[in-house]
């Protein structure tokens, strides 16, 4: 059965679908089943895998609102061993239409997952930067978080408006979920205060912070904006080389590799 990861943080621009579309076709190249879902209304990894929005037939608000299931909405092997349930900013109002109903409602999109993570090593998503109910619904669809922080002064303070969510979730609808990891981003060795920010991160979170960092880099909005991955854009690039080595941690803290 595959596991189910749930890429958040509510603060914008932290490399939040970096991490996801980079994770899920790492994932992928190293020959594991990945189903990635963007459940961000602004629909970068769907744009960021060279999707065109205007081509979308049904995406992950039709799987939510409309019941369609999982096959009728997904994009199969838009890379090989990745397929992807897309979004567009219709997505928006999902919100709305989740914050009418009961809790059970709030649990469609673990039903849908459920029904297919077992044809999958992993099923990744891309939630949205914020703390809402769709959210929320990732939450409880996921049996863990990875979070991307870029080491900067209100850092801590994002994270535990997070981790306040997490523990809400966790008491009233998933109590197996877990924190997988938290990844540092846009890191810049030569901040002393990302380094001071870092530290006190792994003192916080201890043993839960990956090894790796992704450093800051241009070649990641230059693969996005061509539809790219980063190992598509430049795979001998240190941002690249990166991710592949976060990829390994990730596989090998839930042993499961090939």
């Amino acid at each position: 059965m595959g596991k189910v990861i749930a890429i958040t943080n509510q603060k914008g621009g932290v490399g939040k679908t970096t991490t996801s579309i980079n994770l899920a076709h790492s994932l992928s190249k190293k020959g594991h089943s990945v189903l990635l879902i963007d459940l961000d209304p602004q629909a970068n990894a769907t744009t960021g895998l060279g999707v065109n929005k205007e081509e979308i037939k049904n995406c992950a608000f039709n799987l939510i609102v409309d019941d369609l299931d999982m096959k009728s909405v997904m994009l199969p092997f838009l890379r090989q061993n990745l397929s992807l349930i897309p979004s567009t900013i219709n997505l928006a109002g999902v919100d709305i239409y989740l914050a009418e109903k009961n809790q059970l409602n709030r649990l469609i999109l673990k039903e849908k997952i459920d029904q297919v993570k077992d044809q999958y090593d992993y099923v990744i998503i891309d939630c949205p930067p914020s703390l809402g109910i769709l959210n929320r619904s990732a939450l409880a669809a996921c049996d863990s978080v990875i979070i991307p922080v870029q080491p900067e002064f209100y850092a801590l303070e994002g994270l535990t408006q997070l981790l306040s969510t997490i523990n809400i979730v966790k008491r009233l609808e998933n109590e197996n979920i877990k924190i997988e990891g938290i990844l540092i981003t846009m890191f810049d060795q030569r901040s002393n205060l990302s380094n001071e920010i870092i530290n006190e991160i792994e003192k916080y979170f201890k043993g839960k912070v990956y090894k790796t960092k992704i450093p800051r880099s241009i070649r990641i909005s230059e693969a996005q904006s061509g539809g790219k991955t980063i190992f598509e854009h430049d795979i001998n690039n240190k941002t690249s080389i990166a991710y592949d080595l976060f990829t390994e941690e990730v596989i090998s803290n839930n042993g499961n590799s090939n």
